[in-house]
């Protein structure tokens, strides 16, 4: 059956020749976004493998070849760095107060974050501002008045002190970060289980909180990173040299090993401090990922 109709690959090239310049624009910043994505990763990356393959060089290799292959896997400086300069005491002493504060932050922050997301009371915008202003507010301003607290109530210098010290520096960050994420949640599942009878805290701890499981793995991660990391509080409310923490434990053994020469067992340590880093974030990131972006979908 005939058709005055143009053939198929007559039609689809009319349009193409405006497109063409779009394609190679795109391309274009394609190649440049990839290229500034690979600069950065190399700047990231270089200084991590060299510090890890610096940790297993001898002193004099360290000074005479800094950018060569170890002649050999000298795992002593890690012993020495492990037992010597306390760094498996100190790791200890980190992981106890991250723990403890981790798990003290997600339980209070969901709370707070669901019950000011979910419910509508007076006062409920002026609470959550205040949250919001915590995270504007600068922890090296609260120093000084936070140690006269710390002090007046008998945490001075021990471990639950400090887990409630960043518990305290953590929940605005959680509660911002969970109360977008909760708002987003359908509300027809809580009601539902409202109609079968459940209470409010079955409703949230049995439904509401596993609904939230990717966004509590993200808030975790970041917390987790930043309480790790953490240095000015541990410095002005820890002194005690037996529950230093692994960012205090660093210092010293940088100014101990720098003064002693023992260059290897000071980058064996600061390995040791970075690898539980890397690896929760290798491990989580594709969490961290949906978790940003799983209230936008909603």
């Amino acid at each position: 059956m005939k058709t005055t109709e143009a053939p198929p690959e007559v039609k689809a090239a009319g349009p193409a020749a405006p497109e063409a310049p779009e394609k190679r624009d795109r391309g274009v910043l394609n190649v440049f976004s990839h290229g500034v994505l690979i600069v950065w990763a190399i700047m990231v990356v270089l200084p991590l493998v060299w510090a890890v393959m610096t940790s297993f060089k001898t002193d004099s290799a360290i000074f005479n070849s800094p950018w060569a292959l170890p002649d050999g896997l000298h795992f002593d400086n890690w012993g020495r760095a492990w037992t010597q300069a306390h760094m498996g005491d100190y790791f200890f002493n980190t992981l106890v107060v991250v723990g403890g504060s981790l798990v003290g932050t997600l339980v209070l922050g969901s709370m707070a974050a669901y019950v000011l997301a979910r419910f509508e009371f007076p006062g409920n915008r002026f609470i959550y501002y205040l949250f919001i202003g915590g995270m504007s507010f600068p922890v090296i301003l609260a120093l000084v008045p936070l140690f006269y607290v710390v002090n007046n109530m008998g945490l001075l210098n021990t471990i639950h002190g400090l887990i409630l010290v960043y518990i305290a520096y953590s929940l605005p960050f959680t509660v911002f970060f969970l109360t977008a994420f909760f708002r987003s949640l359908p509300t027809s599942v809580a009601e539902a289980a409202f109609v079968d009878g459940a209470s409010h805290s079955r409703t949230f701890f049995q439904i509401m909180l596993p609904m939230a499981r990717p966004a509590l793995v993200s808030v975790g991660i970041f917390n987790f990173l930043g309480q790790w990391n953490q240095y000015l509080l541990p410095t002005v409310l820890n002194t005690d040299p037996d529950k230093r923490v692994l960012t205090q434990g660093l210092v010293q053994l940088a100014v101990s090993q720098g003064y002693k020469g023992d260059w290897s067992g000071l980058f064996a340590g600061l390995v040791m401090a970075m690898l539980p880093v890397l690896a929760a974030y290798i491990v989580f990131q594709r969490q961290v990922v949906a978790g940003l972006t799983a209230g936008a979908l909603k």
